[in-house]
């Protein structure tokens, strides 16, 4: 029997070794962390070993030279646990096909990686490095992708010496490719100069991250510039909450147990960072903070906001003079209803203010109001122009209206070259009306170019749900424009009658108002039931089970619902057995078990998936929360087509984070969205999140059925917490006159 080689040997848990082999299969890799589960083939043993450690961005095909050592673990078994890696150029002919095959030399992929093999076999490599013309012997290679593989592999190579530097300072390989997108050929000098820079400048680098590969480079811990990138990364965390400021105590405070550092300093790089403006203060008289400490384009969005709102306020109102009560009779009999008191109010105001909030719950006829509106513009030859923060809000309320909507910043028509807002107070809307819909989503950045693109003539209506989840972004717009006093609002209350036989109608409400949900005890095929439903599942393996049975075979079996289409899954988290992850791996599994597939990390892409944009894409004009299916898989040219309700648009592989399987997502990514069909797990598990806006929230994005799973002592917690966690904004009191109180 031959001896294996050292490298290759087992080894006693604790006893430092190396270990090489060709990576076949990545079972997980975090993007948070970057840890990951590897299945390798090894020469010399049986089977794939399973390989741990923070090794995220290495690619199926790759060989890997590991250091570590070999533990066994409880649960898993033998696993060897990688302190450190790096990629070894593959040499036999396999190898090199399936290095190729991995996707990361553009305008090579699969089918053509089997050609070039075919054609050089061992030599392949050492032909696109030193004599890259003669790839075109090749059939299907002609000038153009002879030139594009060649600069592929040039990258690369820029690549591979960026990543040995930056995993020297204990950067991943997937950051170390973002860095080198984004600095290019100066990403050494430009990392080694400030790397802080990279905690604002590289999407998913955080400032952890930044203060370990300052600590490799040797910048010293109470370093000045430290500490300034420390209170900018905070206030910028704070943003990523929904605050607009911070108390200037309170971001003090929180550096300093950070950095760990006294809070002495961290005032001294507070002042010069307000001196050279790259941050801005304001007196906060009643607050122990002493001061709102504010990013610089924050204060300028809502200070420009709050601005532009008293001007349109002042103005003079340029809607055309009606018989109001005349026009509404006319819309009710072409429409054969009624309108409510409160409606009729709502259109009166409308047609009247300058500018004016209409808020309201589901069921209480914001839709029909609005439809009211826009046909009596319309008859009065008025310029409407009709908007919503998502393209699925959008395209309802066209649906609702028959008149053309757009998302926000269609509307705004943003610029992708230039960045900015091509529709501004220089270039206004050519409009007598803006009406946006799903306002309780407009941050304060995305408010301030509305209102600033508006002409002086214009009007502004803006109608939401102010008991939703807030935006995303910074601020609590919609709620302060209500609190403020400053303009005039509409509340509807009425539930409509029809509205009013909905079990998830009248379930939202209940639960809005602090009570529990009507549970009647029926399973979703009882012919009895309405439209929502709870199943109580205290176990979560079970829990699990509930859901896919419910999602593949129950509700489509019971309601004819398409289980890719018509139904979603709404979750809190992100994270453990009930969060988006798991589920969508599990989902993803049973319903797109095969075909063509691409793996980056750890996230699986098929053909013919259900997936979510995770971030806006001006230049692609997709935004954060979209869903499409993917609709073509180009292996050779590196291209998928996602299918977004009929607008195709083409990712390339190297641009695949921007986009998950999306069988299941967080309640906060659905805002603004309907379906037909929505399934919510509540659990304990997810007890922080267990708040009365996020399941408000929820079973207000089901417009056929809803269907909650869980424990009810979860449900009666998230009906009787109340979300607390202010946001520190200062819109209201711009608005109102009164910035002396908070």
């Amino acid at each position: 029997m031959n001896e294996l080689p050292a490298s290759q040997q087992k080894l006693p848990s604790g006893d430092e070794t190396t270990l090489e082999g060709l990576l076949e299969r990545i079972v997980f890799a975090s993007e948070e962390d970057s840890w990951s589960v590897l299945k390798l083939a090894v020469p010399g043993r049986r089977g794939q070993v399973t390989a741990v450690g923070n090794v995220l961005g290495v690619q199926p095909g790759e060989t890997l030279r590991l250091a570590g050592r070999w533990v066994r673990d409880k649960k898993w078994g033998e696993q060897f646990r990688a302190a450190s890696f790096s990629v070894v150029r593959p040499s036999t002919v396999d190898g090199i096909t399936r290095y190729l095959s991995s996707g990361m030399i553009s305008g090579i992929g699969k089918a053509m990686a089997k050609r070039l093999v075919k054609r050089f076999g061992a030599a392949t490599l050492e032909i696109i490095e030193h004599h890259p013309e003669r790839l075109r012997q090749v059939p299907g290679i002609g000038p153009k992708r002879c030139r594009q593989i060649a600069e592929a592999w040039e990258d690369q190579r820029h690549v591979q010496r960026v990543m040995v530097f930056l995993q020297s300072h204990g950067v991943s390989p997937a950051f170390a490719i973002r860095i080198y997108k984004t600095y290019g050929a100066e990403a050494q000098a430009l990392v080694t100069e400030n790397p802080y820079r990279l905690a604002t400048d590289i999407y998913g680098i955080g400032f952890a991250s930044a203060d370990r590969i300052a600590e490799h480079l040797g910048v010293p811990a109470d370093s000045p510039r430290r500490a300034e990138a420390g209170l900018l990364h905070l206030l910028q965390e704070a943003s990523n909450r929904g605050h607009v400021f911070l108390p200037r105590g309170q971001l003090v405070g929180n550096t300093a147990e950070l950095l760990t550092q006294p809070e002495a300093p961290l005032q001294q790089a507070l002042d010069r960072l307000v001196r050279d403006r790259r941050a801005i203060a304001e007196s906060l008289p009643s607050t122990a903070g002493g001061e709102a400490i504010f990013s610089p384009q924050l204060f300028e969005a809502e200070s420009e906001l709050a601005a532009g709102l008293r001007e349109l306020l002042a103005g003079d109102a340029s809607l055309p003079e009606l018989d109001t009560d005349h026009a509404i009779d006319a819309f009710e009999e072409e429409e054969n209803l009624t309108l409510a008191d409160q409606q009729r109010a709502a259109v009166v105001a409308a047609l009247t203010h300058k500018v004016l909030v209409i808020t309201g719950g589901p069921g209480t006829g914001k839709t029909t109001l609005l439809r009211c509106i826009v046909e009596i513009l319309t008859q009065e030859d008025s310029q409407l122009l009709l908007a919503a923060p998502t393209g699925r809000a959008a395209r309802r309320l066209a649906e609702a209206t028959g008149q053309e909507a757009r998302t926000v910043h269609r509307l705004l028509e943003y610029d992708p070259v230039q960045r900015i807002f091509t529709r501004s107070r220089d270039f206004p809307l050519n409009a007598d009306l803006v009406i946006i819909d799903e306002a309780s989503m407009l941050d304060v950045s995305l408010a301030r170019h509305v209102v600033t693109a508006l002409g002086p003539e214009g009007h502004l209506l803006l109608v939401g749900d102010v008991d939703q989840l807030p935006s995303v972004g910074p601020g609590r717009v919609l709620s302060d424009l209500i609190d403020s006093g400053a303009l005039p609002v509409v509340r509807l209350t009425e539930i409509f009658r029809q509205a009013a036989r909905s079990q998830i109608v009248i379930n939202a409400h209940r639960i809005n108002q602090g009570q529990m949900p009507l549970i009647e005890e029926v399973r979703p095929e009882d012919p009895k039931a309405i439209d929502f439903f709870f199943i109580e599942r205290p176990e979560p393996p079970r829990l699990v089970n509930t859901l896919e049975h419910l999602v593949v075979e129950r509700i489509p079996r019971g309601f004819g619902f398409d289980p890719v289409r018509d139904i979603q899954i709404l979750t809190p988290m992100n994270r453990g057995p009930l969060g988006v992850h798991n589920l969508n791996s599990v989902l993803q599994d049973r319903l797109n078990p095969e075909g063509k597939e691409i793996q980056r990390g750890g996230r699986r892409l098929r053909l013919y998936d259900k997936v979510m944009q995770l971030r806006n894409n001006y230049e692609l004009d997709v935004f954060n929360g979209d869903l499409g299916r993917i609709a073509e898989l180009d292996e050779d040219e590196e291209e998928l087509l996602v299918d977004f309700d009929g607008r195709r648009v083409t990712y390339a592989f190297t641009d695949l984070e921007d986009l998950t399987p999306a069988y299941a997502c967080t309640i906060h990514k659905s805002q603004g969205s309907e379906y037909p069909c929505v399934v919510v797990p509540v659990h304990t598990q997810h007890y922080r999140m267990l708040q009365r806006n996020l399941l408000y929230t929820a079973l207000t994005r089901a417009k056929k059925l809803a269907i909650l799973v869980g424990q009810r002592r979860a449900l009666a917690i998230a009906v009787s917490q109340q979300d607390t966690r202010r946001r520190f904004t200062r819109l209201a009191q711009r608005l109102s006159g009164d910035l002396r109180s908070l």
